[in-house]
């Protein structure tokens, strides 16, 4: 039975349900991420959310405290497999270097050599971009494409690798990995408000003294903690990447050229980078992970690719090339015979002459 692609992958990345899961090679750390999500809330739930039952005058309201933290906590977890779990935009490996990149230099000698330009240049919005070759997946990086040193992949719209997640943060995954901060956020706002909430009930129990309500609820004291320490980093986080969507940058990007006062040629104006961000649709997989490798269509071989070109310019430089080869071989072997005449007839004159 023939092998599929995830089976023979050359990146880091690990593989799940025959390969319909794709992570990091990181990807313990998600056990890590959902226990600081779900501990948290299971706490809140039964030391907190249960007593609050009973404390709104609506029928049945306070169960609304359990039921919401409940299922937001289900919203964020699929999330972050939503982020964690798909490919971030992978852009496929080449098994070869791009022939038609290489160009010929003779500089005076029989033979030409070769040489591979490591960059070049492509237009974006009308201004000319610097793209670099890839060694690793001996290709032409596309603009915003970046080879991400963990996973070994060169991704597209590469904004950083996320150890918390185990996956790289792409074109296809940077949605909902936003999401999954924010939400995340606002997750850990619901709880600490709640847990403050609950503390202010128990100080109105125990005649307004703030330590009688900590000795009441020491669970409450230490999940408004972990709330406020959470919130500096994922607050920061999405505060950090709203600013990135407005002036539609990466995170790679800010750090890399930021003092570099560069002009952003794919700032489009803020209102039409959140929509690019939220409103477009997600790219499919340019990878097929699943299919027998026969399946994957290989480059044709170089003879071929010489054959059936449609650029002119290029084959005939080619041709010229293997021309000048011809010529130079055909003009040494004249040039030797010649010599080779020369020098006989020398040796007959001189013997003719003795």
């Amino acid at each position: 039975m023939a092998k599929r692609v995830y089976e023979v992958w050359k990146g880091r990345n690990r593989f799940f349900l025959g390969g319909r899961l794709i992570f990091g090679p990181d990807a313990k750390s998600l056990l890590a991420t959902f226990s600081l999500i779900v501990v948290p809330v299971i706490i809140f739930c039964i030391f907190v959310g249960r007593h609050l039952r009973h404390e709104f005058s609506s029928y049945n309201a306070g169960y609304a405290v359990i039921v919401a933290a409940i299922l937001y906590t289900i919203y964020v977890l699929v999330l972050l497999l939503l982020t964690s779990a798909r490919d971030p935009g992978i852009v496929p490996r080449n098994s070869h270097p791009p022939e038609e990149e290489f160009t010929y230099e003779t500089g005076g000698r029989q033979t030409p050599s070769l040489q591979f330009p490591r960059t070049k240049e492509v237009m974006v919005n009308g201004i000319s971009v610097r793209v670099k070759y890839c060694d690793t997946c001996m290709l032409y990086r596309p603009p915003r494409c970046s080879h991400c040193s963990v996973c070994n992949n060169c991704v597209e719209r590469f904004d950083h690798h996320c150890p918390w997640v185990g996956q790289c943060i792409g074109l296809r995954n940077y949605r909902f990995f936003f999401l999954f901060v924010s939400s995340s956020t606002l997750l850990c706002i619901y709880v600490f408000a709640m847990s403050a909430y609950y503390m202010k009930v128990l100080m109105n129990d125990n005649e307004g003294t703030v330590w009688g309500a900590m000795k009441e609820s020491p669970a409450s004291v230490v999940l408004m903690a972990y709330c406020f320490i959470s919130l500096w980093f994922v607050g920061g986080l999405t505060g950090f990447h709203l600013y990135l969507i407005s002036t539609n940058q990466t995170t790679y990007e800010n750090f890399r050229y930021r003092s570099d006062n560069r002009y952003n040629v794919y700032n489009r104006g803020c209102i039409n980078n959140f929509l690019e961000v939220f409103c477009t649709k997600v790219k499919p997989s340019r990878n097929k992970f699943r299919n027998p490798i026969q399946e994957v269509q290989q480059p044709p071989p170089a003879a071929a690719r010489e054959s059936a070109t449609n650029d002119a310019g290029l084959e005939d430089r080619r041709v010229k090339v293997e021309d000048d080869l011809d010529i130079g071989g055909d003009l040494l072997k004249i040039s030797q015979r010649h010599n080779i005449e020369g020098i006989e007839s020398d040796i007959r004159s001189r013997g003719n002459d003795q």
